[in-house]
């Protein structure tokens, strides 16, 4: 059990190394295109590339899963979708009025947010991850936040953001189990891209001259982030805990800060090293906990 719950959260930090790294054409983007309609874009790609996979494992035998309700699935595909969608727009408005390190210090805290919400589902968090959180959020503060910390307007709608996020680890958390995860990734990045297309259309413009200048972003971000980083995501909370993903997937901060450093010429200092290398080591922690051997209660065997 201790190797498929490593294996799973292997898949899970390639989900967070594929996520860091679309912030590198994310900034880029935002140079040609608005935010959400930029987001929208992106997941339709992600759906449509997944569609025909989702297609063809949707019509197996073994599909629907024993036990599980026929309309199931479709919750589970409109609920994660709508739940990503507010999680991501969120993030992207609330960066109009926030700097980029308080923002990723903030998303962050949903680290903090998954064991807690999850107590209410019964889910009981060993001890590594206590101990592993607060390296964690240290290590998020100090790769983060450089500049003196205050509250701008900005700052309230990525702490929603960050409650999504939280939220949204929990819910893929309980579907992934009980539905097939190309089916889930397909209906959630669908449901995302027609939720923020509306808006966008509604409230923002969308020019052929910015998706062209945006075409790379556009196909790294959906085909890498959407398409194949957030199925990996469902495929490794099939059997990863749920507070063990939110640590391992917050590693998405330090491949962005350190491809930023190697692509985009950002600067990294000593004090962003420390904070990426104490995210690594509540990471370790949270994940090597599981192989501590347990002390098993004695017997009385009928001795005083």
């Amino acid at each position: 059990m201790n190797l498929k719950v490593l294996k799973a959260n292997l898949i899970l930090l390639t989900a967070a190394l594929v996520w860091g790294s679309t912030f590198v054409f994310q900034r880029s983007a935002m140079q040609d295109m608005d935010p959400v309609s930029f987001s929208g874009l992106r997941f339709a790609l992600g759906a449509l590339c997944l569609a025909p996979i989702a297609y063809a494992r949707s019509k197996r035998p073994s599909l629907p899963l024993p036990g599980v309700p026929k309309w199931l699935p479709l919750a589970g595909m409109i609920i994660a979708g709508t739940v990503m969608c507010f999680g991501i727009n969120f993030q992207q408005v609330g960066l109009v009025e926030t700097t980029a390190g308080k923002a990723g210090f903030i998303t962050g805290l949903y680290v903090i947010m998954v064991p807690i919400l999850g107590l209410a589902f019964k889910q009981k968090p060993d001890l590594g991850l206590w101990l592993a959180l607060p390296l964690a959020v240290t290590g998020m503060y100090l790769l983060s936040v450089t500049d003196a910390f205050y509250l701008a307007p900005g700052d309230g709608l990525v702490l929603i953001c960050a409650f999504m996020w939280a939220v949204h680890v929990l819910v893929v958390g309980y579907f992934s189990p009980r539905m097939d995860s190309f089916v889930l990734g397909f209906g959630q990045a669908f449901v995302c891209a027609i939720l923020s297309l509306i808006y966008a259309l509604c409230r923002e413009t969308i020019t052929w001259e910015g998706v062209w200048a945006s075409r790379y972003a556009l196909l790294y971000g959906g085909i890498g982030s959407v398409a194949i980083g957030f199925t990996l995501q469902i495929i490794g909370q099939k059997d990863s805990p749920a507070a063990h993903a939110a640590i391992i997937l917050q590693l998405e901060a330090v491949t962005a800060a350190v491809s930023g450093w190697l692509f985009l010429g950002e600067s990294m200092t000593t004090r962003s090293f420390i904070g990426a290398g104490l995210m690594l080591a509540g990471m370790l922690v949270a994940q090597l906990w599981v192989f501590v051997p347990k002390r098993k209660p004695q017997g009385n065997n009928g001795t005083p």
